[in-house]
């Protein structure tokens, strides 16, 4: 299907799809909030309705995915099961209850010539997006660009295109019934990769391109789309274990963040342990790393005191630069927070890094030094989510400066307009 289609076609079809989006987003741009959160609740409850349709399809994407030696996390990614489907819509429904967040006033003020200013949140237009083997991101970045007043094209990738092309229809069909435009969501995964790089190009009918997954995709969008791009990050996560981190806190923040679901952006890749406290931290939180399936890739300070605890294998350069998306983790023994920090600010992605601690100083030194997208004190790094930070959901979660940064949800799809209100003003 994909890549067989003549590129001119491929070239029309993609832009034809942009333009009915621009289209679409005029509409939802003046969208009651009450006729917004309806539709949201009618694809959800379309989601659960056709959930053993939806599941079928993603059955024949594992079974590729299997079939061509797909890791385990993506595997993890790409499954949906009649639960995560229902979670799926119950994030649609909580997306209804927030905030509409069109039309928010973000400053104003009357200039001393009378002139009147109000700047408002509006919706940035079309919505473009590029992901892998996510599924659920479909549903996401549906929900989300409908509740700002945005319309989103969507290429997920060939690994979820049963999945994606069920999905998408359910929504569309919903939509319609809701009395919105179909085309405020549309998948152009027929189109395969020439179709992603119509889209990444499609500027002026585009209005901002979110690429979601590995670093080889993000880096491409980033560096090829002429459609202004939002850099969302690979996860190169850190916790550090301060001198005065108790055991079984570190040992539970520790698995948390490492193990309690491997193939996501939030997961830990590296874990430091101050020196003053790794003979004692050490051996405890490798053997819950150990019962869990975990490999440590360690140094030599880290490996000769977790000894038989867990799976060691010595650590090489590259271990402290890899998000590993599966059950291995980094580890490393460091003499100061200082030459945590250090550590961090070499090989970190800029997304999320923890620090365990029952000291304030360190604390507010971890925060106050260490320039990423969400820190975390005494927490697991798991935490930074949309749906965890009360988005409802995320598009994905910014590594850059510009517009937005961490996880992105309704507030980061607006941009704003200034509406100036005079009584016959003329400039002098």
């Amino acid at each position: 299907m994909t890549d067989t289609v003549p590129s001119t076609d491929v070239e029309s079809a993609v832009l034809e799809a942009c333009r009915r989006a621009k289209v679409a987003s005029r509409a939802l741009a003046t969208a009651t909030r009450a006729d917004k959160d309806a539709a949201l609740h009618a694809m959800a409850d379309a989601l659960v309705a056709q959930s053993a349709r939806i599941v079928a399809a993603n059955a024949a994407d594992l079974e590729r995915g299997r079939a061509s030696d797909m890791s385990p996390g993506l595997l993890d990614r790409l499954e949906l099961t009649d639960a995560r489907i229902g979670a799926i819509a119950d994030a649609l429904r909580y997306l209804a209850g927030l905030p509409d967040p069109v039309g928010e006033v973000k400053r104003g003020s009357t200039l001393p010539n009378g002139l009147r200013l109000v700047q408002k949140a509006t919706p940035m237009g079309v919505v473009g997006m590029i992901y892998e083997a996510r599924p659920n991101v479909t549903v996401d970045a549906a929900g989300l660009a409908l509740k700002s007043g945005n319309a989103a094209v969507l290429r997920g990738g060939s690994a979820a295109a049963n999945s994606n092309e069920v999905i998408v229809a359910v929504l569309q069909d919903a939509l319609e019934a809701a009395g919105l435009p179909r085309d405020a969501v549309q998948s152009i995964d027929a189109y395969g990769r020439e179709g992603a790089r119509v889209l990444m190009n499609a500027r002026g009918l585009v209005d901002v391109l979110v690429p979601r997954g590995g670093r080889e995709l993000i880096q491409a969008v980033v560096r090829d789309s002429t459609v202004p791009a939002i850099e969302t990050g690979e996860g190169n996560c850190h916790v550090y274990l301060d001198a005065s981190a108790p055991v079984e806190r570190s040992v539970e923040i520790v698995l948390n963040s490492k193990a309690q679901r491997v193939g996501v952006c939030n997961a830990a890749e590296t874990l430091l342990v101050h020196r003053d406290a790794a003979q004692t931290l050490l051996p405890a939180v490798a053997a819950a790393l150990g019962e869990a399936g975990v490999t440590l890739h360690a140094d030599a300070a880290a490996a000769e005191r977790i000894g038989s605890a867990a799976t060691v294998v010595p650590a090489t350069e590259a271990d402290w630069a890899t998000e590993y998306l599966s059950l291995d983790l980094a580890v490393r023994v460091v003499d100061t927070i200082d030459e945590a920090i250090a550590h961090i600010q070499r090989y970190s992605t800029g997304h999320t890094e923890a620090i365990v601690t029952e000291s304030l100083a360190a604390a507010e030194q971890f925060t106050r030094e260490l320039d990423t997208a969400a820190v975390l004190v005494n927490a697991s790094t798991r935490f930074t989510d949309g749906a965890q930070f009360g988005l409802g959901a995320e598009i994905g979660i910014s590594t850059q400066k510009l517009h937005a940064r961490g996880p992105m949800g309704l507030a980061e799809l607006t941009t704003t307009k200034w509406i100036v209100f005079g009584d016959g003003h003329i400039r002098d």
